[in-house]
């Protein structure tokens, strides 16, 4: 299993909240940072703390990442990327042990039965929200989850460069 994380600090949490423009709620844990410290990604509680399930755990926070991915959206990338599973069965396999590593590392903060079995951008059969594949990829690294993969790939955004 792995870490959740670093520890949000309370500097984090503002740089979040900023970056968000509203409050930052339930961080638990800065899963990727831009090259000059920032966070990029988030993991948030499973169950936030006013009792509401919130399946998404890990997503984007900085503008540019969240930019980046609606770009993609916005270019039809998710109907793309849906066909590319369809036809690679290796991938298939690959994007269904995402999810499987997703709601394992969910259930390792808290298990929540509302959403037991459901993860988030779709996994593990279809391609629904690029924000969360990539803040998934971002977090647990190349090789996991290869709709995330795929669009970093396919940005010119990337965590190498500060784009704070």
């Amino acid at each position: 299993m792995r870490s959740p994380g670093d520890p949000p600090t309370e500097a984090d949490i503002a740089r979040v909240s900023e970056q968000l423009g509203r409050p930052a709620r339930d961080i638990v844990g800065i899963s990727a940072r831009c090259v000059c410290g920032n966070p990029v990604a988030v993991i948030t509680q499973p169950r936030l703390h006013t009792g509401t399930p919130f399946p998404t755990l890990y997503y984007l926070s900085q503008p540019a990442a969240t930019k980046a991915a609606s770009r993609l959206e916005a270019e039809g990338k998710m109907v793309e990327y849906q066909d590319r599973l369809a036809e690679n069965d290796e991938a298939k396999e690959q994007y269904q042990a995402a999810h499987d590593d997703f709601l394992a590392e969910r259930d390792a903060l808290e298990h929540v039965g509302e959403t037991a079995g459901i993860s988030a951008g779709g996994m593990p059969t279809r391609v629904k929200c690029l924000h969360t594949l990539m803040a998934h990829s971002l977090s647990v690294g190349p090789g996991v989850n290869p709709v995330g993969d795929w669009a970093l790939a396919d940005t010119p955004w990337s965590i190498d460069q500060c784009h704070c």
